[in-house]
């Protein structure tokens, strides 16, 4: 694999190019710490961590992945105060107003995963109008994840085959695990190989449960916003010191 010449020789020896993971998921978690550690407001933590993560999704395509997922606003999000959530919000708008000049010479496809529903109209035009603009690109695929909940998607999935069965199109007994992740907002998609929360939290919090079952985790205690490229290279090193048995022996 030819990598981009952005690496330094140290860069380049730290993980193997020709073994990546093809998808990636961030918890991108740690943005108020940071803030209030500097006595700033959690806002600024949150327009830090914004910045942040483009840096990294950059950095993710120019490695070769092919796939990354962000947790960027999580359904347990909306119990934040009023005020964060507003920011929280405004960062999404100037995301989805400027992004696209922001993406201007980089091949990624963007794609929306969560429940839409609780947005206003303006706000679900902006995501559909932004999933329309970078549909043909073929590089790297991000999506990201809006008033998203692992339990909330598996319900939303299994609430479209008890629909099915209800018009008899499938039969209960019948339902596999493929029918389910046909109806997941990631279907079509390779399950996330590595999934990195920083922070210093070591859990999940309803991220991706069905599609990480296998997933190999990676947490450190570096706060989002000081997330680097290299600590992007130390997780993917790590997950290629690995044995994935997935089950076996």
């Amino acid at each position: 694999m030819k990598i981009k010449n952005i690496f330094s020789k140290k860069e380049k020896n730290i993980v193997d190019f020709e073994n990546l993971p093809q998808h990636i998921g961030i918890i991108m978690d740690g943005n108020g710490r940071w803030a209030k550690k500097r006595g700033l407001p959690r806002s600024s933590g949150h327009a830090a961590g914004a910045k942040t993560f483009e840096r990294i999704v950059e950095d993710a395509g120019n490695i070769g992945i092919k796939i990354v997922t962000v947790y960027a606003f999580s359904t347990e999000n909306w119990n934040r105060p009023k005020d964060e959530i507003n920011a929280l919000m405004a960062l999404l708008e100037d995301y989805l107003d400027n992004g696209l000049n922001r993406l201007a010479g980089r091949d990624v496809k963007i794609h929306f995963i969560g429940d839409p529903g609780a947005f206003s109209e303006s706000f679900q035009k902006k995501l559909m109008h932004m999933e329309k603009a970078t549909e043909n690109n073929s590089g790297l695929l991000l999506n990201v994840a809006l008033n998203y909940g692992g339990r909330s998607e598996i319900i939303h999935s299994v609430k479209k085959l008890i629909g099915q069965a209800v018009e008899g199109k499938i039969k209960a007994e019948d339902i596999t695990e493929k029918d389910i992740e046909k109806y997941l907002y990631t279907s079509g998609q390779a399950d996330p190989d590595l999934i990195i929360r920083p922070s210093g939290e070591y859990r999940l919090s309803n991220f991706m449960l069905w599609q990480g079952a296998y997933s190999e985790l990676w947490f450190s205690n570096c706060l989002w916003p000081d997330f680097t490229k290299n600590d992007l290279l130390q997780a993917i090193s790590d997950y290629q010191k690995r044995n994935r048995r997935f089950g076996g022996v």
